[in-house]
């Protein structure tokens, strides 16, 4: 199997994506086509040994940067890391492709060059949530602030799609976030989601409360790019913060240091099921190919994780069985 990956996309590369594609080839078996600056790319990959017929390098003269205005950035570097991987995808050369670099441009990317998929009006990012019982899919990300109820309706089918197939969970149960669990409750927005999601054929179990999200009682979590933002960057700064004061706590005399030593192996569990970088990265779902998003902030260990996503994502046939269930 072949994957493209942005060489030069992220806070990390070339470094990070160069050691990513190096354990990915390794570990996975798989054929990594990395696009970026020849010389540059050339050089970090000097450093490793590998086998030179499973990575290979597309050069390219451009890059997109974080701050570029994502549609112009597509339009305009025709050329870039980004846009010749997502071309890779397009032309039928790879089967998936990674990136950790401007979000913005990403999506603008998918849609501009691989187009999105019959019957899907707005793709969506979906990342894998972490809770006390294993994961769930939040279901919009990020890549849609402003949403209707037919949009809220399709995430629903493409995380239940995700959750069986990728996941592995029979018959999902999906979710609505609202401000109360009540049918009735929240914006028209939401109001109008419910319905629609209650006629359909999913396993719809209601409406939820955030506070209940990390308690893992449903497995697709269905709400707009602005909520589901919120929902993951708090989620992310409160986990942050309560290693921090662990740590502090545990530092402040022998006995602490004596608790923390007994503990320290249940401790670094909790901190690997919530490691971003144990996941790799959340797909945009809705787009016609599989497009991974890995963090900004990707180390050389999630960029393999995410390839190992691209990878499961591309033999799973995600894309055709959207299609199949929108009847494509």
């Amino acid at each position: 199997m072949i994957l493209a990956i942005d060489g030069m996309g992220g806070d990390h590369a070339p470094k990070s994506t160069v050691k990513g594609a190096v354990d990915a080839v390794k570990e996975y078996g798989i054929t990594v086509m990395i696009t970026g600056d020849q010389e540059v790319l050339s050089k970090e990959l000097q450093q490793y040994d590998y086998d030179k017929e499973k990575i290979e390098i597309i050069h390219c003269s451009e890059k997109i940067e974080n701050e570029d205005p994502p549609v112009k950035a597509i339009r305009r570097k025709k050329d870039s890391s980004m846009v010749v991987a997502l071309n890779l995808v397009k032309e039928g050369r790879a089967e998936a492709v990674i990136s950790a670099g401007n979000t913005g441009a990403l999506l603008a990317g998918g849609l501009f060059v691989l187009g999105r998929i019959k019957g899907i009006d707005r793709p969506a990012l979906a990342p894998v949530f972490p809770h006390e019982n294993g994961a769930s899919v939040l279901i919009d990300g990020g890549a849609n602030t402003e949403c209707k109820g037919k949009n809220l309706l399709q995430f629903g089918v493409m995380g239940s799609l995700y959750s069986e197939h990728i996941l592995g969970v029979k018959s999902p149960k999906v979710s609505l976030v609202n401000v109360g669990e009540e049918k009735g409750k929240g914006n028209e927005l939401t109001k109008e989601a419910y319905d629609l999601l209650e006629e359909s054929d999913l396993n719809f179990t209601g409406n939820m409360e955030a506070r209940d999200l990390p308690r893992g009682k449903t497995d697709v979590i269905v709400c707009d790019g602005f909520t589901g933002n919120i929902i993951l960057k708090l989620t992310e700064g409160v986990f942050m913060t309560v290693f921090d004061l662990l740590k502090e706590k545990f530092t402040k005399s022998f006995m602490t240091k004596m608790a923390a030593g007994i503990l320290k192996p249940e401790l670094r569990q909790i901190k690997k099921d919530y490691d971003y970088t144990e996941h790799g990265g959340a797909p945009f779902l809705g787009v016609q190919g599989v497009l991974i998003k890995a963090h900004g902030s990707s180390d050389g260990k999630a960029v393999k994780n995410a390839l190992r996503q691209g990878k499961r994502f591309a033999e799973n046939k995600i894309v055709d069985k959207i299609q199949e269930s929108l009847g494509n």
